[in-house]
């Protein structure tokens, strides 16, 4: 009987209660340690942990990370100025129930990236549809799905996501097509969903960088206005490891 109850486990795919199951008979755990009630509460909570591990592994395989980062990792030393008490608030992700954006700057390796990274991993493990992006190869992306019919489906996509990460911004100006690529990108989310976009220039210089003042100001409205913003000071991770190693 319970072989019979383990492959119908296996076929209804219940694969966390099936493991349960089988560890408990291995153990001789349903004829002594539990109680009827105690058993099935425990195969139930088997199965729904299989399932959210599951769907977290997928959220973040979708994402797409460049980097594998984590909030407990995030480095907080004074040189770096940076507000532990709200990077630790952007990490319990309340921000995307408020449908707020965040915004980081600073020079060249001094850790945006990653920061933005750990946030998003974050937002996965909550269950949040999540993107990362270099803005740079999303805008090359969707110059492409023009050209083969499907921009329309891949901004859609991008609408559908809880998170948005545009990593690398403003490294050089938008042409007109990303100018509105990214004005359709921001219309889209706004008061909608969360956006996360990282740059090595400070937010005073984007209006530059868009181009084109009446884009430039509706774009940086919609962005600004329900933003975090982190500035990180001091030198470059990247060349302190370097220098380490």
């Amino acid at each position: 009987m319970n072989e019979k109850t383990m492959q119908l486990m296996k076929e209804m795919r219940l694969y966390g209660m099936h493991r349960a199951f089988a560890t408990t008979m291995e153990t001789g755990g349903a004829d002594t340690d539990y109680t009827n009630d105690e058993l099935i509460a425990y195969l139930v909570q088997n199965e729904w942990d299989d399932r959210h591990n599951r769907r977290i592994e997928r959220l973040t395989k979708s994402a797409r990370f460049r980097y594998t980062a984590v909030m407990e990792a995030i480095d907080y030393r004074p040189s770096r100025q940076l507000d532990k008490n709200l990077v630790r608030r952007l990490g319990s992700c309340g921000f995307i129930q408020k449908r707020e954006n965040i915004l980081i700057t600073g020079s060249t390796g001094v850790g945006k990236s990653y920061l933005a990274s750990a946030i998003g991993h974050q937002a996965c493990s909550m269950g949040s549809k999540t993107m990362y992006f270099n803005t740079a190869k999303l805008f090359t992306l969707l110059k492409t799905s023009k050209a083969d019919g499907s921009y329309p489906k891949q901004i859609s996509k991008l609408e559908k996501q809880d998170l948005l990460i545009l990593d690398d911004f403003g490294l050089k100006p938008l042409d007109n097509i990303n100018r509105h690529a990214l004005m359709e990108i921001i219309e889209d989310r706004h008061g909608k969903k969360s956006t996360i976009i990282a740059s090595q220039l400070p937010v005073s210089k984007w209006h530059d960088i868009i181009g084109e003042r009446t884009l430039a100001d509706a774009i940086l409205d919609r962005l600004v206005h329900t933003a975090h913003r982190i500035d990180i000071k001091g030198e470059s991770m990247r060349r302190k490891l370097k220098n380490k190693n």
